[in-house]
């Protein structure tokens, strides 16, 4: 029981350092900002036993958590992020220890560099992202949180493990990667997004000849 314990405690430790980790300087992975954030939640299904939640609730979460996580970047060079809800489930409440079912969220990722117009990632990125453990979450968080609550935890997890994913793969945002990729534009054509299109497919290849304009500042 004293090593069960002792192992439970530094688990706690462990998930309340990682939930404050913003307070910590962000990772370095090259020369980057965050241009359009952009979630798309309409095709968002709950799977199995789940609270409900709304394609806005989604949306907005997720876009707070990336923008407290990965609008923490002051680089030069533009990027954006589009995510798409792929499927969610909040925990709804069951026996404590016998039936403690626990969130999870599905998504899928692309990054488009804003220059040369086309995805930095070569595939999109699929995430299934589970709820942070916790005192509240041991025995279920069905029975101690709210879905805000539950939305919240799930939206900055995913938010963390994208800003990790960045991290990885910090060579497609060298110098030599932007370079490459705006060679490639120069001599095929841009592959363009506008927003709109963005927005009705997030995690897919946009179609081309169409434009997305970057930010005002």
């Amino acid at each position: 029981m004293a090593r069960l314990f002792a192992a439970l405690t530094a688990l706690l430790f462990l998930a309340a350092c990682a939930g404050d980790d913003l307070s910590a300087p962000p990772k370095d992975f090259g020369d980057f900002r965050l241009g359009y954030n952009i979630v798309v939640a309409k095709n968002a299904k709950p799977v199995g036993p789940s609270r409900p939640a709304t394609q806005a609730e989604w949306e907005t979460a997720l876009k707070q958590a990336m923008q407290e996580r990965i609008g923490r970047y002051q680089g030069e060079k533009l990027y954006h992020i589009g995510i798409g809800v792929d499927g969610y489930a909040l925990a709804v409440p069951g026996i404590p220890l016998v039936l403690s079912p626990k969130s999870a969220l599905a998504i899928t990722v692309n990054v488009w560099d804003d220059s040369a117009q086309r995805t930095v990632n070569s595939e999109p990125k699929s995430f299934t992202v589970f709820e942070s453990f916790s005192g509240e979450t041991v025995v279920g968080s069905g029975l101690t949180q709210s879905r805000e609550q539950q939305m919240l935890n799930l939206s900055r997890n995913a938010a963390r493990q994208i800003n990790d994913w960045l991290v990885e793969n910090k060579s497609w945002f060298t110098p030599e990667a932007v370079a490459a990729r705006a060679a490639v534009t120069a001599a095929m054509g841009p592959e363009k997004v506008a927003p709109q299109a963005a927005k009705a497919a997030a995690a897919q290849t946009p179609p081309k000849g169409s434009v997305m304009v970057p930010p005002k500042p």
